[in-house]
């Protein structure tokens, strides 16, 4: 056998292991490739990519800004973790297939950063950052604990409120202390006629809704009962107070006068009609306490109170006007018009008013309608009150709130307001639910109902017995007796439980917080009221618990609740109710659970707030 030359057997070694090498690395680079890319699945132009602009929702963008790179004053971005955020690795998250989210991954830990703006909306939960001196800031109540700030996440914003003892009918509604009505976007101010809520929420132009009217009531009420004394700065009264009153005319004078009506004395003024001839006080360079209440007697439709107010970080000034005119609200370049209505004209009148409301709806009004501009109260400052044209006023005075003030206008417009036939209060818009017949305007609602009903008993017995208040509220127990076809709010399930309809659809859709609000109603009435009245609101109030301890897992939908049963009504997909209808159908079954001690009532309400929570 011939053998080959020892140089073509060296040759040939060569090449093997040239061939070996290249194979290795094409591997290697192919690998390092394969790890490192992580579109890999998908072309980008096949997957769109996830725009946060439309979901970021205030302080929750901090943690996405974060997580972006964002300088923390020390050079980087430190985490509880020890690792600093600048060295996360960009990374895009591709969300079933559909777009693309910006996140960041750690390389060392193969842990992925999503931003909370795209967590928010996909899982429609809600956060934000807390201040180091939030108590949120701690979950064991530990004082001691680091001062920082912290994430503070939740589902939605819902909340558990605990009851802290069984519920009484003359004290707090509820959780209402910490309802803040007027500041809702759609309040579209607070009338100065009657002193309360106007709402756009079914119609742009502004109607008085009943509900919310009434939860603006019970919101001051309780707040009377948990917060402290109110702050009060007496500007005039006449008799013990008596301020410098600036005249800048010859024609414009101020008198104090004894007035036989009240028994006290009061101020006569005349003025022209020009802004520069107003009596005025001026320097009063007050802050935070910015509830104004006066009373007054305005002659001529050119009398007007008017109140300067200047905003401390922009210098920008706002006179806020109180004039006898048919109008709501009108702005014109600095000037924020409220009509006291033509009735106001030579009849005495108090008004109280809270000037940041006063303030921010005028702001909202002339600024954009999509994001209104925003004023803290903190940054207002009332420099002056001035009065022009003919009239007369008394007890003027700046405090922190008067919460009494705001629950006896609304409790006033319900007996001024009240229907005197059906004994309801009807809400003069029309109301559309998806797949239920409309609702012409007129219709009356549960809720309302029993709002309005827990409004007047507790006006009642705060009144020392005011039978304008008692009769109204008896008075309000006739729609209970009406079916809903018939222009009440009684619905009967499957021809057996007694339901109250907070929307008196056809067919009938139950919903249930607002059954259960008109349940409390109820309870208040006969909690308070004299035993002829008590009774019949007792009866219903218990036919109405029989119905709900029948009726109540009919909402359990195993992660959640049901807003309403149109998934038998109508046989459609149940309505979900949102976390934060979800939250109230708990903490409405927890007060509940105060009065009657039927345990199906508190371990629904145990296992409802289970569904909030994740376990980790």
């Amino acid at each position: 056998m011939k053998r080959e030359p020892f140089v073509f057997v060296i040759m040939r070694l060569n090449l093997k292991a040239v061939l070996l090498f290249l194979t290795v690395i094409v591997m290697i680079i192919t690998s390092a490739v394969y790890m490192r890319c992580v579109e890999f699945t998908f072309p980008q132009d096949l997957v769109k990519r996830w725009d946060r602009r439309l979901y970021a929702v205030g302080n929750a963008d901090l943690l996405h800004d974060q997580l972006d790179g964002s300088d923390d004053g020390r050079g980087g971005i430190a985490t509880n973790d020890g690792f600093n955020l600048q060295e996360l690795q960009d990374i895009e998250c591709i969300i079933n297939q559909e777009y693309t989210v910006h996140c960041k991954r750690d390389g060392d830990n193969r842990e992925v950063y999503v931003p909370f703006s795209f967590l928010r909306h996909y899982f429609d939960i809600s956060g934000a950052m807390s201040s180091p001196a939030s108590p949120l800031t701690t979950i064991d109540g530990n004082s001691n604990s680091q001062a920082q700030s912290k994430f503070l996440w939740m589902h939605s914003t819902a909340k558990i409120n605990v009851p802290k003892g069984k519920y009484d009918a003359r004290g707090v509604f509820m959780y209402f202390e910490n309802y803040n009505v007027e500041i809702r976007d759609r309040v579209k101010c607070i009338s100065a006629v009657d002193g309360v809520p106007v709402s756009t929420q079914w119609e742009k132009k502004g109607y008085f809704y009943p509900t919310q009217i009434a939860q603006f009531a019970l919101s001051h009420y309780s707040k009377n009962l948990t917060e402290p004394e109110p702050r009060i700065r007496m500007l005039e009264n006449v008799d013990s107070v008596q301020a410098n009153w600036l005249l800048p005319s010859k024609i414009s004078n101020l008198t104090r006068i004894w007035h036989p009506k009240f028994n006290s004395s009061v101020i006569q003024y005349e003025t022209a009609s020009d802004f520069d001839s107003a009596i005025a006080l001026k320097e009063i360079d007050q802050t935070l306490d910015l509830v104004l209440s006066a009373d007054l007697l305005l002659v001529t439709n050119s009398s007007s109170l008017m109140i300067t107010v200047e905003n401390r970080e922009t210098k920008h000034t706002y006179r806020v006007h109180y004039v006898p005119v048919d109008l709501l609200l009108s702005v014109q370049d600095e000037n924020i018009y409220y009509g006291l209505g033509l009735q106001a004209l030579n009849k005495w009148h108090h008004l109280t008013r809270d000037l940041h409301i006063d303030v921010q709806k005028g702001m909202a009004l002339d600024g954009p309608k999509k994001s209104p501009i925003r004023v803290k109260r903190t940054d207002l400052r009332i420099l002056a009150v001035s009065f022009l044209g003919v009239g007369f006023f008394d007890n003027i005075s700046l405090s922190t709130y008067d919460h009494m003030a705001n629950f006896y206008d609304a409790a006033e417009w319900l007996v001024n307001n009240q229907d005197q036939n059906t004994g309801g209060w009807p809400n003069p818009v029309r109301r559309s639910l998806n797949g239920f017949a409309e609702l012409k305007a007129g219709w009356l609602s549960a809720m309302g109902q029993g709002h309005a009903i827990s409004v007047l008993a507790r006006a009642y017995w705060k009144s020392g017995g005011d039978k304008r208040y008692l009769k109204a509220a008896a008075l309000g127990l006739k729609p209970y007796r009406v079916f809903s076809k018939g222009g009440g709010v009684l619905a009967r399930f499957m021809d057996k439980y007694f339901w109250y309809e907070e929307y008196p659809t056809t067919p009938a859709s139950f919903v249930l917080n607002g059954f259960i609000y008109s349940l409390l109603g109820l309870y208040d009435l006969n909690s308070t009221a004299p035993s002829f009245i008590a009774n019949e609101a007792g009866q219903f109030f218990q036919q109405g618990m029989i119905s709900l301890k029948n009726m109540l897992l009919l909402f359990d939908t195993g992660s959640g609740t049901s807003y309403d049963l149109r998934h038998l009504s109508l046989g459609v997909a149940p309505n979900l109710a949102r976390w934060d209808y979800h939250a109230t159908h708990v903490n409405q079954l927890l007060l509940l659970a105060t009065i009657d001690n039927d345990p199906l009532i508190s371990r629904t309400a145990e296992r409802w707030k289970g569904y909030m929570f994740v376990s980790c």
